[in-house]
């Protein structure tokens, strides 16, 4: 191909991955817009391929990359997508590395000069060191998402103060490996390593609440990542679907911290949330709670004008999301307005909550996001709660609670709260939660699919 044909292929994949995001903004639109991202990648691949003669290797690696995808996808569960896809962006940022290891020891391979211009170390720089922190810190991720590594933050003191440290000497043999006039390893190699123990370091001290901004916030990091390494190719492929990527996932990470009214800033310091297993502080005082039956919930929402259902971690640890189907069939040839109330930080990544109920074929229409339903809470019967804590907790509104200010779906606002939980644990903010003491509140424990299903024979 002539490169003003390579241009204008490339060109037309960046429009379908355009096109792509674009779809991806919508349920409805949301398969059209996967079905437009995988044409466009295989217009990036194939153009991509002209430009080799190496055909056997590059396809062989593709084969066996493809056939490991295949099988991963086959077996990974729902529940487990917040880890596959914190695994995905490991590799994103590894590829990256790797890349700028082979530019940087052979530059002509890559159309560029033998000894490198002061442009392309700098790019070269910019994509390895966002590539290892993006790799270390996304498998930091996928360990805590993951349950390998407790959800609790690490810290330690002057642990702020030592990574402004190594980032400044991370800065020190970026500038060294700069201004060397041939190719510096030991300031390359130092660099990259580093950038490696960065990530990991930034990632330990964030709890499991902030969990789905570290998600948005990697998935930026992987588009950067791969866009600094496209300046260095001069691919302009790579530029505009690592920038398509970066912007995208640092503006998700903004709404991500904006619904948890956090700083972006604190998030990255770390240092809230838990692993969501430990008991309630005692505080010396006694709580009562009301505890009922799967049957005594039944009565109540076939007794019920309205029905909201709130989905949480729970839901998607259980795989209740095909029970919650039936039960909300059910309830809807019974008369009753059911709808699903959605919080933006639900589940452990953006969207979680969305996927599964996608998954179980819910209508898009019962499906509202928190700044549509909230207002409805008020002139709602019963609300069930499947599994969700600190979305639900109305110390967000309590002035010097840690979670204040924090927008929460307004459940203490219904007339009737039910709350299916395995137990009275706290949930990632380490915080107990005052609504499940409330009068108005009746706890159903157990695993939240065998719960629904009881409601489901109950009715």
């Amino acid at each position: 191909m002539s490169a003003n044909m390579v241009a204008l292929a490339y060109l037309v994949a960046s429009v379908f991955f355009i096109l792509a995001l674009k779809g991806l903004s919508s349920p409805e639109s949301a398969r059209r817009g996967n079905l437009f991202g995988m044409v466009g990648m295989v217009i990036a691949v194939a153009t991509t391929l002209t430009l080799t003669q190496n055909w056997s290797l590059i396809l062989g690696s593709i084969a066996l990359g493809g056939i490991i995808g295949a099988i991963v996808a086959q077996r990974v569960q729902m529940t487990a997508m917040p880890e596959l896809v914190a695994f995905m962006h490991s590799l994103v940022g590894l590829a990256a590395v790797f890349i700028a290891i082979a530019a940087v020891n052979n530059p002509v391979s890559f159309g560029l000069p033998q000894i490198l211009p002061a442009g392309s170390k700098l790019e070269l720089f910019l994509g390895t060191f966002i590539g290892a922190m993006t790799w270390s810190g996304s498998v930091i991720a996928f360990l805590k998402l993951s349950g390998r590594m407790s959800g609790t933050p690490i810290v330690f003191t002057g642990q702020h103060m030592i990574n402004l440290l190594l980032a400044i000497i991370m800065i020190g043999f970026g500038l060294w490996f700069f201004f060397s006039e041939t190719t510096n390893w030991t300031a390359f190699i130092g660099m990259t390593a580093i950038a490696f123990l960065l990530g990991f370091l930034i990632i330990v001290p964030i709890g499991g609440a902030d969990m789905p901004v570290v998600i948005s916030m990697l998935n930026s990091y992987s588009g950067w990542a791969a866009a600094g390494i496209g300046f260095s190719l001069g691919n302009p492929m790579l530029i505009i679907a690592g920038s398509l990527v970066g912007s995208s996932g640092a503006i998700l990470s903004y709404i991500m911290c904006k619904a948890m009214n956090r700083p972006f800033l604190s998030v990255i310091l770390g240092g809230f949330g838990s692993d969501g297993g430990a008991l309630a502080a005692d505080s010396g005082v006694q709580k009562t709670y009301r505890s009922g039956s799967a049957e005594d919930a039944a009565f109540l929402m076939s007794n019920a004008d309205s029905v909201i259902i709130v989905p949480g971690y729970g839901l998607a640890v259980a795989r209740a999301q095909h029970a919650v189907k039936e039960l909300a069939e059910l309830l809807h040839e019974k008369g009753v307005n059911v709808r699903f109330a959605i919080h933006p930080v639900a589940g452990r990544m953006p969207g979680h909550m969305n996927v599964l109920l996608a998954e179980a074929e819910i209508p898009y229409e019962q499906v509202l996001e928190m700044e549509e339903i909230n207002s409805d809470f008020s002139n709602t019967d019963v609300v069930l709660v499947l599994g969700a804590n600190d979305v639900v907790n109305p110390a967000a509104n309590v002035p010097g609670s840690p979670i204040y200010g924090m927008p929460i779906l307004d459940v203490h606002k219904a007339r009737t709260v039910m709350v299916v939980k395995r137990s009275m644990a706290v949930g990632y903010a380490g915080l107990d939660n005052d609504l499940f003491y409330m009068d108005k509140t009746m706890m159903i424990f157990g695993d939240a699919k065998k719960v629904v299903e009881h409601m489901v024979k109950a009715l």
